[in-house]
């Protein structure tokens, strides 16, 4: 008999969580049936009205002269506000204070229709046609009856989907206990199906015995040493602005080790009509634990150089060139010259471009930068002001294996571009380089180095008018081929992520925050100067790896396997900014340096340049590296064929 009372609990439960899955996945009601509904709550207010008006004998009915006919006029007006004012078309389970305000203001201004109308019929007649406590109440009536409607709607069907994902969701505390903290948890209780709403956090670490829409204040130490807690809640959310904040790193980095979720949501004002805001909701990237003090710029420097000017990105559709377009173009140049040789890229730029600055005009041109012939006519027809020149091979393993075309790109085109700048005397040439040119260690970095002598060479040349402007600075975070989307999509494949040795190091920069340095740097140089960035602390590789693997929620090493695969052809452990024979010399910007290296006159670099461009015809790999060597002798081969060169 017990078995038998247990399954047909068993059962019971079944077909109610069954029921509250259609409950779930059902569809809004359409809007004629939501109309009908409210019909029908006029309705029985016209009723219950002229019972309890009968019953109180407060008047007789709802007119002194025919009760029929003036309960029809007043249905009728009531219906022609409830279309007017499009009570019926909203998503019941969706209601809000908005739909409250529709609601109050058509009942309102539905009272002094009537009220109106039988004053009016009274100046005319000299009898009213309506009573007016009976109008009176049916307003207040219908207002409740259509308000409340709603508002049981929405309390059973978020309560029947809460109670269908309660088994999955996950247990979340909202960091905060301000006004913004008490709007992410009202999104969270009312319209998102992912998280059970357990409490907040205290971000002043004070315990509380207070309550916040009747959950719990936890403080930090409790989050953190608590083991029950730890068990019990998998997850953490934070408004955006928080992630800017100097603690964040810290407490988040400490949440993490302790095996927490971390979200984070826009803090703004929450449209409980839009469900955008609840769809929001973002697991924490390890881009936003990376995230530095926001870096101002001279804005009106910047537009001072790019307002109505016609201006040349060259490498324009890939990381760092397509988001130099993006920022120049919000300081409305004349126009904006495109130029890269990748088709794909090139036109989804332009499909983006057209569509975030309808009015900006630009030219998208298809053109390798090597090739002088498809360059040149550009600068003979636009006049350019200023040329950013971001294009460049950059994957160090490529490059190793294939010297001839860092020479062709990386060497020739940059000096094929800074050459039609000096001879169109355009104003100012900014030349996008890398860390990696510092006392390198591959072909890369080496061929970059040559390219940077180059220029800084022409800004001495007799005659000329231009500033060269140099620009040097690390990886960037999340740019194409770099290490986070890699260990992000090797994290959802289950793994291994690759790391190529234990104590690796790199410095990281957001792609916003190099372009606006970009920028910046090429207002400020004067010519000739190699401006270095500020890159904060260098972040160790492997840790990086674990902290993105821990933020998946997976455990590294024991979910997620991390392989050392061994430094690849031409990489070095540790980038460096500033060559050691350098100076490094403050600039009125806090987060650019200018690094004053050793030069090379222009008659010598341009010579060797032009044999460089003669040898790379044969393509022999090794005689190329040897004569870049001969120019660059601080380049010193590591995990490369080449080593036996130096």
């Amino acid at each position: 008999m017990p078995n038998s009372t247990t399954k047909q609990r068993k059962n019971l439960y079944n077909q109610t969580k069954s029921l509250a899955g259609k409950i779930y996945n059902m569809e809004h009601l359409p809007r004629w049936a939501v109309l009908l509904i409210d019909v029908f709550i006029i309705s029985c207010s016209l009723l219950i009205t002229y019972t309890f008006m009968h019953l109180w004998n407060v008047v007789d009915g709802f007119s002194p002269l025919n009760d029929i006919y003036s309960i029809f006029i007043v249905f009728i007006i009531s219906v022609i506000y409830l279309l007017s004012f499009n009570i019926s078309s909203g998503v019941i389970r969706h209601s809000s204070l908005h739909d409250i305000i529709k609601i109050s203001l058509a009942c309102t201004l539905n009272l002094f229709t009537l009220l109106a109308i039988s004053y009016g019929y009274y100046y005319l007649n000299e009898v009213k046609l309506f009573y007016d406590p009976s109008i009176i109440f049916h307003s207040i009536i219908s207002f409740l009856g259509l308000i409340l409607f709603r508002f049981y709607v929405k309390l059973v069907f978020i309560n029947f989907t809460k109670w269908f994902n309660s088994e999955n969701n996950e247990n979340i505390l909202v960091f905060g206990t301000d006004e913004g903290a008490v709007a992410i948890a009202n999104t969270i209780k009312d319209r998102n199906q992912v998280f059970n709403l357990k409490g907040f956090i205290n971000p002043k670490n004070i315990s509380s015995k207070n309550r916040i829409l009747s959950k719990k204040i936890y403080t930090i130490n409790d989050v953190l040493n608590n083991q029950e807690i730890i068990d019990s809640i998998k997850s953490v959310i934070f408004d955006d602005e928080f992630l800017k904040n100097d603690e964040f790193e810290s407490l988040a980095n400490k949440l993490i080790q302790k095996n927490y979720k971390i979200y984070h949501i826009p803090l703004k004002v929450f449209d409980k009509n839009d469900n955008s805001s609840a769809n929001e909701i973002q697991s924490l990237k390890i881009e936003d634990l990376l995230y530095r003090e926001q870096i101002t710029i001279e804005n009106d420097e910047i537009s001072k150089r790019h307002i109505d000017k016609n201006i040349l990105v060259t490498g324009g559709a890939g990381s760092i060139g397509s988001e130099i377009v993006r920022k120049v173009a919000q300081f409305s140049p004349k126009i904006i010259v495109v130029v890269d040789q990748a088709e794909t890229p090139l036109n989804s730029l332009k499909l983006e471009l057209t569509e975030s600055f309808p009015n900006q005009k630009f030219v998208f041109h298809l053109a390798d930068v090597s090739n002088k012939y498809r360059i040149e006519p550009l600068f003979k027809k636009y006049n350019f002001s200023m040329v950013y020149h971001a294009a460049a091979y950059k994957h160090v393993p490529i490059i190793e294996e294939n010297p001839t075309e860092a020479i062709n790109v990386n060497i020739i085109g940059s000096k094929i571009l800074a050459d039609l700048s000096n001879k169109y005397k355009i104003n100012r040439f900014v030349m996008v380089s890398t860390d990696k040119a510092v006392n390198p260690t591959n072909v890369m970095g080496a061929s970059k180095r040559v390219a940077e002598l180059y220029v800084q060479s022409l800004q001495e040349k007799p005659e000329n008018t231009t500033k060269f402007i140099t620009t040097r600075f690390g990886n960037v975070l999340g740019s194409n081929g770099s290490v986070i989307p890699l260990f992000r999509a090797q994290i959802e494949k289950g793994g291994p992520v690759t790391v190529t040795h234990e104590e690796i190091t790199r410095y990281f920069m957001t792609i916003p925050e190099a372009c606006e340095l970009v920028l910046q740097a090429g207002t400020m140089g004067h010519g000739g100067e190699i401006f270095v960035f500020d890159m904060g602390e260098p972040v160790k590789i492997i840790d990086l790896a674990k902290k993105m693997i821990k933020l998946s929620g997976l455990e590294p090493y024991r979910d997620i396997p991390i392989h050392i695969t061994g430094l690849r052809s031409g990489e070095k452990l540790y980038e460096e900014l500033l060559s050691d024979k350098s100076t490094t010399l403050p600039t009125y910007h806090d987060k650019i340096m200018c690094s004053k290296d050793e030069r090379i006159p222009y008659e010598v670099i341009s010579d060797k340049i032009q044999k460089l461009a003669r040898a790379s015809i044969k393509r022999d790999k090794v005689e190329l590296v040897l004569m870049i060597k001969n120019i660059v002798p601080e380049f010193i081969s590591q995990n490369s064929e080449f080593e036996n060169l130096d």
